[in-house]
């Protein structure tokens, strides 16, 4: 039945006469669904988005076979689909309507200019200068939060704190967590070997199993880092004490050479595996262990 389907499809394509206004037409859905990718891939809705197409898989799967009860259910849902749609991503939408007036195409040369070998050098300057200033701050117990994100993007973290999108040098991270400055309290974001934004909000964790001594930072780190890839690396401001959260684990007194280490090994790689990443990650740790 399947076959069937798929050799009657394809036996009406050869009957279709293609014109300017179907390549028109296809330009147009691509760069409205591109444009939509590109917009909640930064967000947890592109989470949801995975599922639903699971749920659809699923559910292509139960037609196919005709388990009639499965099939109820599944198309209770799907007939209302579009409204659960609208309702669940309402604020994502809006945002693609206003993205659309004020989209460019500067980010083409972006991509154009440069591959992963540069983007390389870029991570690996930041996280000297990053291993940098978190010793410096260390020796004069300033507190701080730095998030290095990794393959999921935090684009509902970034939009809590302040812009900076700029080159990372420990000068930059020690000003931004000055007691004095108003990014201090918050979360530095780095992206790509770049300052990204400060004094972002985290979640924190609800693990009841962490040690009483740790503060509201590290609370917050082991938050971030059960919800998402990224490393979290905490300094301390009553010990100067410099520690790594990331998968929910905390790893303390870390000093500025295994620093350097891990976030090369963890954000510098060439097959940009999380799972490969992660196993190098815990290796690491391990062998920083007393």
């Amino acid at each position: 039945m399947i076959f069937e389907s798929i050799f009657d499809f394809f036996s009406k394509i050869t009957s279709l006469h293609f014109g300017i206004l179907d390549f028109i037409d296809i330009c147009l859905v691509t760069f409205f669904i591109y444009n939509a990718i590109k917009l909640i891939r930064e967000t947890r809705a592109f989470l949801l988005v995975k599922g639903l197409l699971l749920l659809g898989v699923v559910y292509f799967v139960i037609y196919q076979l005709q388990m009639q009860a499965s099939l109820y259910i599944f198309r209770l849902v799907f007939q209302n689909l579009f409204i659960v749609l609208f309702i669940l991503f309402q604020q994502e939408i809006r945002q693609v309507i206003e993205k659309i007036g004020k989209n460019n195409f500067s980010t083409i040369g972006n991509i154009l200019k440069g591959g992963r070998n540069d983007l390389n050098d870029t991570v690996r300057d930041s996280v000297i200068e990053i291993a940098k200033a978190v010793q410096r701050m260390s020796d004069s117990k300033t507190g701080a939060l730095i998030v290095m994100e990794n393959e999921m993007l935090l684009g509902d973290i970034v939009r809590t704190g302040t812009p900076v999108d700029a080159k990372i040098t420990h000068e930059l991270i020690g000003n931004v967590f000055f007691p004095k400055s108003p990014l201090h309290d918050g979360a530095a974001i780095v992206r790509s070997g770049r300052l990204l934004c400060a004094g972002c909000v985290l979640p924190l964790t609800k693990s009841e199993d962490i040690s009483s001594d740790l503060g509201t930072r590290h609370r917050a780190a082991l938050g971030m880092s059960e919800q998402c890839d990224a490393m979290v690396v905490v300094v301390s401001e009553e010990t100067g004490t410099v520690s790594i959260a990331f998968k929910g684990e905390l790893r303390r007194d870390i000093n500025e050479a295994q620093l350097r280490e891990i976030l090369s090994d963890y954000l510098i790689k060439n097959d940009f595996s999380s799972e490969n990443n992660g196993g190098v990650f815990r290796k690491i740790l391990k062998g920083l262990k007393k």
